[in-house]
């Protein structure tokens, strides 16, 4: 990789843990999530101010709960509307009325049941705030030109030869830095930052990945074309509550109201065009001539018209997404077809996902190895998710065809993300479901695109009505395996009665242990004594009916509970989550059995009470370790305190007697796990 080219007079040089370069949704919330974590992290962005974009519409459930668990869900929800009915037209008359939401509420397991309107520079905003409570601001006007990154440890294989190091001990922990070049500013000098990891989050044109050299394969259709802006129309030229959308057989026009603004719509459209047929770029006049076109309203209804732009299909995806100690996430690793809402929210669970894994090794309590998981987990559901958003928008593009069709025809069950899971991983600790068929790697898809990996990818999902890839419906027995989302579940605080849900149980920079039955009291305990406050929370999940006796060692006092409760919820109401706030409560009563429903818990352990009476039933119990990215990494019978034991060294290193330095060696312990993905294969 090339550090000089552009890079003028080098004049500084300073160190991070983490650079995020791109300060779209996907590097704010990973900025975010780091930051929370204590982690040092810089972000920057190579534009002079924050810029005003407004093609995504906003996040679906599953950024929702991400956005939650940041602490920034209700100011995101204030700024933005639910999504509104649509009204679809031909030849200026309206023809039909479709809410795609309209059987859709929130449930037991799931909070938010559908996407949210909010203008993408609104999300942004919102972020930035969240991120500079860490002291944290944007570094814009900042252009990245160089990457060098020297030969690592073999636990970082696959980094490029860059400048060579000298010797010594200091020489070798800058050997494993990657050192980052910006342009020129106005003054005509350069600045070079070392950071012991880079994120790339900077967009489809990403200066990161090209400076990689990693391949961005796909399909751009110049055949699919749409004009996009942010216009202002007279008021009450159009009802604000609804989604306006007339589709003829000579183009197109869509308007949305903008949550947040009186006259304020977004604008989308097929292109006028020239006399070969060729688009044309985006005008004001162009807007007003396409508005009075199709929708008989006179041109001089809008009156303004800012952002535009032209949308092109675009379906490509990086060949990795890592390269050494530099990574790709967002639209720098994959750009999906506009239908279905995905781009944004794909990167914002990308970000989700890799956080706590860098949080973790720079932390020294994982080996670098568990990066290696971001690639494994998320490749496969970029894969997927870019063969979902092109067959919505060929569905959508065959609907609009005939009237009464719209873009309903792209929201399904799939676009909300909540049924994303990864249960070919290597961190799904006990997979039972797949084999070598269901693994991602196994297969291409009947129908891939030109992207370079489209995969067979699992369809076991936890959301409601989902299936197993065999088609076997999930029981109430089973649950949620790993690598599934966890579900939520409202419940109570055992010791103040407060209600809480277990997603709020998980919120936060932790991993979190859920102990269900009188049998998992001991291991909730253990767990409890081995992390304290390192990045894991036992939480006993109690049955209604169920005796709680003493609090356990692993419990909190009621009085610390109480204390605990009113410091969260002030922190919560300051936008506070994670290392600055204190833990939820560390037993929870699940009143109406939601969460028993949702785990799979309650059928089993009165089944096996059942059957060996009251000895069996004391034993009776089960573990859930949730990841604190909201999946599952394993679930066992109580007794099996070993397999508890063992996945959590993986990920958080061996507690309170944890001795390796922060990120420095990658030495291992003997006591450490050393090859978890070798046992979980071995089931």
């Amino acid at each position: 990789m090339d550090a000089d080219r552009g890079a003028g007079t080098v004049t500084s040089t300073d160190v991070t843990d983490v650079l995020v370069v791109g300060a779209g949704p996907t590097g704010l919330v990973l900025a975010c999530d780091l930051a929370r974590r204590g982690i040092a992290v810089r972000i920057v962005d190579r534009s002079p101010a924050p810029p005003r974009t407004s093609r995504a519409k906003g996040p679906n459930p599953r950024s929702l709960e991400i956005l939650d668990d940041l602490g920034v869900a209700e100011a995101v929800l204030a700024a933005g509307s639910a999504p509104l009915p649509m009204l679809k037209y031909r030849d200026r008359a309206p023809v039909a009325q479709a809410d795609p939401w309209a059987g859709s509420a929130p449930s037991p397991d799931a909070a938010y049941d559908r996407a949210w309107l909010v203008a993408q520079w609104r999300l942004e905003e919102i972020l930035r705030a969240r991120l500079a409570g860490y002291g944290i601001r944007v570094e814009l006007g900042r252009e990245v030109v160089g990457l060098t990154q020297a030969p690592d440890a073999p636990a970082e294989a696959g980094a490029d030869a860059g400048a060579g190091a000298e010797d010594g001990p200091e020489a070798d922990a800058e050997a494993s830095r990657v050192v980052v070049t910006f342009a020129e500013d106005r003054r005509g000098e350069g600045a070079a930052l070392r950071a012991r990891y880079v994120v790339g989050c900077d967009g489809a044109h990403s200066s990161v990945r090209k400076l990689l050299g990693i391949g961005f394969e796909g399909t751009t259709r110049e055949d699919q074309v749409m004009v996009c802006g942010d216009v202002e129309l007279a008021e009450d030229a159009l009802d604000r509550g609804l989604w306006h959308q007339w589709f003829d057989e000579d183009g197109a026009v869509m308007l949305c109201p903008i949550p947040g603004t009186r006259t304020g719509w977004w604008f989308q459209a097929g292109p006028e065009r020239d006399g070969r047929g060729r688009p044309l770029a985006p005008t004001a006049g162009g807007f007003r001539r396409l508005l009075a076109h199709h929708t008989g309203l006179p041109g001089q209804a809008l009156t303004r018209a800012e952002l535009l732009s032209t949308y092109r299909v675009n379906v490509r995806m990086a060949d990795r997404f890592r390269a050494g100690r530099v990574f790709l996430a967002g639209d720098a690793a994959h750009v999906h077809a506009i239908a279905g809402g995905l781009g944004m929210n794909t990167g914002i669970q990308d970000a989700f996902n890799l956080g706590w894994k860098l949080g973790e090794v720079l932390a020294g309590r994982a080996e670098p190895e568990l990066l290696d998981t971001y690639e494994e987990e998320r490749l496969p559901v970029a894969a997927r998710t870019l063969d979902l958003t092109s067959e919505r928008l060929r569905a959508t593009l065959e609907a609009i065809r005939r009237p009464g069709g719209g873009l309903d025809s792209a929201i399904t069950a799939d676009t909300t993300g909540l049924g994303v899971g990864y249960r070919w991983s290597s961190l799904a600790a006990g997979r039972t479901h797949l084999d070598a068929s269901t693994h991602p790697d196994a297969s291409t898809h009947p129908d891939a695109h030109t992207h370079p990996a489209t995969v067979t990818y699992p369809d076991a999902h936890t959301h409601p009505g989902a299936t197993h890839p065999a088609g076997v419906p999930l029981t109430a027995d089973e649950g949620p395996q790993p690598g599934d989302r966890a579900p939520d579940a409202p419940c109570t605080e055992a010791a103040t009665g407060a209600g809480t849900r277990l997603h709020r149980v998980f919120a936060g920079p932790r991993t979190t242990v859920l102990g269900f039955g009188p049998g998992s009291a001991a291991v909730l305990d253990e767990v409890a004594a081995t992390y304290g406050g390192t990045g894991v929370r036992a939480c006993r999940v109690y049955a209604a009916d169920e005796d709680r006796g003493e609090n356990r060692a692993g419990e909190q006092s009621k009085e610390q509970s109480r204390e605990q409760g009113e410091e969260q919820s002030a922190d919560r109401r300051e936008g506070l989550t994670g290392a600055e706030s204190g833990p939820p409560g560390c037993a929870v009563i699940d009143a109406e059995g939601h969460a028993a429903a949702a785990y799979g818990t309650g059928a089993s352990a009165r089944a096996q009470a059942s059957a060996g009476g009251a000895a069996s039933g004391a034993r009776t119990g089960t573990i859930v370790v949730v990841r604190p990215d909201h999946h599952v990494g394993l679930r066992v019978p109580a007794e099996d305190a070993r397999s508890v034991r063992e996945y959590l060294r993986r990920l958080h290193g061996t507690g309170h007697s944890a001795a390796r330095p922060p990120e420095q060696s990658s030495e291992r312990s003997p006591d450490r796990f050393p090859d978890m993905v070798d046992a979980v294969r071995k089931g």
